[in-house]
């Protein structure tokens, strides 16, 4: 150990050390003449080869358990590290890194100090350069300073996507789906490792062939590999195994997720998803009596999977290109909404479906508020389905009209385009779209977001202001179009027929409200015959004479007008007339016979019959009065 941290100092202390005074302790003495490029390259060198010796001496793992898990159609592995400090300083972090084979395709790498009684703890990880070395590297900031001497344990999770190649590619609906993994038989690491085991779980016991470094032991579902002692740095050698593995193969080519925020206490959300099926491609004819009959028929395709929603889910939709799909189930339970998303056809290998999943969300769930300050904190992504696979995300969240001052926090990275404007019902100026796009994403970064903005709240009676001055400029125009003429030319027929139209009008007004003085009078007279008051019989007869003069004289005065404008119809008003006169004549009789009455001058019996037979009269010219009236 006293080599080792003399070695890293060494090494530091070179890595510090200014080009010439390097040229004199290797060289002997200075080279004022040597080319600067060759001394450039020199120096390199001597870098390259202290960097290797710095990161031997600094740390080294002392003990490696790595566990790949194959069951799925994704690779997650799992490494526990027992990292020890074997420099003369304390260290606060140390370096990650991938096999270059393995490393296009990861999707998660995330690092933890397991603890005692707690959760484990999240450790930060932030991609890193070593300008001496090639490759990726990722640099992990522990939780404390690691002592000298001292070791700490790691738990590094890391999940790759599309490891897993079918072999072989194609195969027909009653043969099952062979894969093969190619990994690497050692814990790839920038420092060496002591001792190493790997265990490798698989979907099912039928393995084709594996590769037997160090006489690995098979049981069932499990491959132990090792243990590996005195591994050096960057050990590679090819694992290959080569199983069967008939779990679903999915993988979501794109989605875009659409989050529309409204102040009035409602998100909704919507997915346009294209999933397809990755696993050995269908060869030959698919037979659904065949599907349908035997249990291992297409063993390897997807029938259906389970979409998982916040509990507040309402208002769920999913259809596709042809519309709502009926077959598909929803369940609500304490926690969340599981929607069971069952295509209108089983995916086969090289099989594609797309549809669209919706639904709408309480904004007071997720979107928190101090005075004109907002904060939207979602999912950038719901589940989808178990180990989920996303090769293209696009996530678009439209904030209300009149947000400004937006930022956006995500729990990753992920690549921001530039804003967009997005119209809807009574929007004026657009209101603004944040667009977000990340590539290949797993389960593990279902993580919320969030939107960070400031509203006006006096912007809200904007919507329904302009509801009601549409509905008052509608009912204005309304107004105006009625009240106005916009005939080019006027038309003297049409003006013709507007003013007898007028004056027929008023002639039915004032034939109306003559008959009813013939009522009225009716009243006076059985008044008067309870009462045998004389004087009001008179009074009476005196105000149905006044007006019935006037009504008279307005009626003849409309019919001369009627003459006047040549309308036949002056010929029906003045017929009208004549039928009054008569109904007037009658009225007066049947006041004169009540008078007789109460003098006693005729008997009750003849009286009633008298009534009578004015009553019929009176009720027959009043029908044709009605008539005519119907007539003009």
């Amino acid at each position: 150990m006293n080599e080792a941290s003399s070695c890293s100092c060494a090494a530091t202390a070179f890595l510090l050390t200014p080009l010439n005074q390097i040229e004199h302790i290797f060289l002997g003495t200075r080279l004022p003449k040597l080319h600067t490029m060759t001394r450039r390259l020199l120096h390199g060198a001597f870098l390259l080869l202290l960097a290797a010796a710095h990161c031997s001496a600094t740390l080294v793992n002392d003990e490696v358990k790595r566990t790949v898990d194959l069951s799925t159609h994704l690779a997650k592995i799992t490494v526990d590290i027992t990292l020890s400090n074997h420099a003369r300083y304390d260290v606060q972090s140390f370096i990650l890194t991938v096999d270059p084979e393995l490393y296009p395709h990861m999707a998660y790498m995330g690092a933890s100090v397991p603890g005692d009684d707690e959760d484990d703890g999240q450790l930060e990880i932030s991609e890193t350069k070593i300008s001496s070395l090639t490759g990726v590297f990722f640099k992990v900031t522990l939780p404390y300073s690691l002592v000298v001497g001292n070791k700490i344990k790691v738990k590094v999770e890391m999940t790759f996507s599309h490891v897993l190649e079918p072999f072989p590619s194609d195969i027909t609906q009653a043969e099952r789906q062979l894969v093969v993994f190619q990994g690497n038989h050692y814990f790839y690491s920038p420092y060496p490792t002591q001792i190493q085991t790997t265990r490798v779980r698989l979907a099912s016991k039928t393995v084709e062939s594996y590769t037997k470094l160090g006489n690995p032991a098979k049981t069932d579902e499990t491959i132990e590999y090792g243990p590996y002692h005195d591994i050096p740095q960057f050990s590679q050698d090819t694992m290959r195994i080569h199983f069967e593995n008939n779990t679903p193969f999915l993988a979501i080519s794109s989605i875009t997720r659409t989050i529309e925020l409204s102040h009035w206490g409602n998100i909704a959300v919507e997915e346009t998803i294209d999933v397809r099926h990755t696993g050995a491609v269908l060869k030959g004819p698919f037979s659904r009596y065949d599907y349908q009959r035997q249990s291992d028929s297409g063993i390897s395709s997807v029938k259906s999977f389970k979409t998982i929603l916040p509990a507040s889910a309402q208002d769920v939709y999913y259809r596709d290109e042809i519309g709502n799909i009926s077959t598909s189930h929803l369940q609500i339970l304490d926690d969340s909404v599981e929607v069971e998303i069952r295509p209108r056809f089983p995916l086969f290998g090289g099989w594609k479906t797309h549809y669209i999943i919706g639904y709408n969300l309480p904004s007071y769930e997720y979107l928190y508020t101090l005075g004109d300050q907002y904060a939207l904190k979602m999912r950038l992504i719901d589940h989808i389905y178990d180990d989920q696979v996303i090769d293209s995300m696009t996530v678009k969240i439209i904030l209300p009209e009149g947000a400004k001052n937006i930022q956006m926090e995500t729990p990753y990275k992920i690549n921001r385009l530039p804003n967009e404007l997005h119209y809807t019902y009574l929007d004026t100026f657009g209101r603004p779209v944040l667009v977000a796009t990340k590539d290949n994403l797993v389960e593990q970064h279902i993580q919320d977001v969030v939107v960070h903005y400031n509203f006006n709240k006096i912007l809200m009676l904007q919507e329904p202001l302009l509801v009601v001055a549409a509905f008052y400029i509608l009912l204005f125009t309304v107004i105006i179009y009625v009240r106005m003429d916009f005939a080019i030319t006027k038309d003297p027929a049409a003006e013709v027929r507007m003013k007898v139209a007028s004056i027929t009008e008023q002639v039915l007004t004032l034939v109306n409200k003559r008959l009813g003085l013939y009522r009225h009078m009716d009243e006076v007279v059985n008044r008067y015959k309870q009462s045998r008051d004389t004087g009001a019989l008179n009074g009476g007869r005196k105000t149905l004479e006044a007006d019935h003069r006037a009504l008279t004289n307005e009626i003849s005065a409309l019919q001369a007008r009627l003459r006047t404008e040549g309308s036949d119809l002056a010929e029906k008003v003045g017929e009208l007339q004549k039928l009054d006169g008569q109904v007037k004549e009658l009225v007066c009789r049947a006041s004169q016979e009540a008078e007789r009455l109460v003098a006693g001058k005729v008997k009750k019996e003849a009286y009633i019959e008298n009534d009578k037979s004015l009553a019929s009269r009176r009720q027959e010219l009043i029908g044709r009065i009605d008539s005519l009236l119907d007539a003009l």
